[in-house]
């Protein structure tokens, strides 16, 4: 008994003359590259920051008042425990209250050996606030992308030398935050 030969016939239509294997494929690559990254969004050159993310955070518990905020460094990606929003002391009142008591917050303080324009990055929608001796220090530019976390929001502030600095996070629903501060690139707004 001959064993007969099984011919597959080559498709017609989209794929011509191409294996069928090579018809099911593309399409599925097509669809994969097609996914955009939401942290590619931003207008700002965020290299340095995409980098400090991609890193192992240094996990430190967050202030519940002035005296027991943690120092924060430059180029050191860190993730804060924080607290519920009622037992963290603010120095001063947050610049936005949040939604639902439900809500956490920290503090952290911060040290720069040189003034310029930082930025403050964080992987959650979290309001940040910098104080000067007391004062809040008005940002200057900010940048958020939707479905990205590394990071998710930046924030510039022109910052001092020489000073000691609170950083206070407030305002969403998880109990960390991851950050990063850097020196913004000279070709930053």
């Amino acid at each position: 008994m001959r064993a007969k030969r099984l011919r597959l016939r080559e498709p017609t239509g989209r794929c011509g003359g191409a294996p069928l294997l090579l018809c099911v494929l593309l399409p599925l690559a097509a669809t994969a590259g097609d996914v955009a990254d939401p942290c590619a969004d931003f207008t700002w050159d965020v290299k340095h920051e995409r980098a400090l993310f991609g890193a192992k955070p240094l996990s430190l518990a967050a202030g519940k008042g002035a005296a027991s905020a943690p120092a924060l460094k430059p180029d050191q990606l860190y993730e804060l425990e924080l607290s519920a929003w009622p037992r963290v002391a603010f120095p001063v009142a947050p610049g936005r209250h949040p939604a639902t008591d439900t809500a956490y917050a920290g503090l952290a303080t911060l040290t720069l050996a040189q003034a310029g324009v930082y930025r403050i990055a964080l992987d959650r929608p979290f309001w940040v606030d910098v104080l000067a001796d007391g004062a809040p220090i008005r940002s200057q530019d900010f940048q958020g992308r939707r479905g990205c976390d590394a990071p998710h929001k930046v924030v510039e502030f022109v910052l001092p030398a020489a000073t000691r600095l609170t950083l206070q996070f407030s305002g969403d629903a998880s109990s960390t935050v991851r950050v990063a501060i850097s020196h913004a690139p000279r070709s930053s707004p």
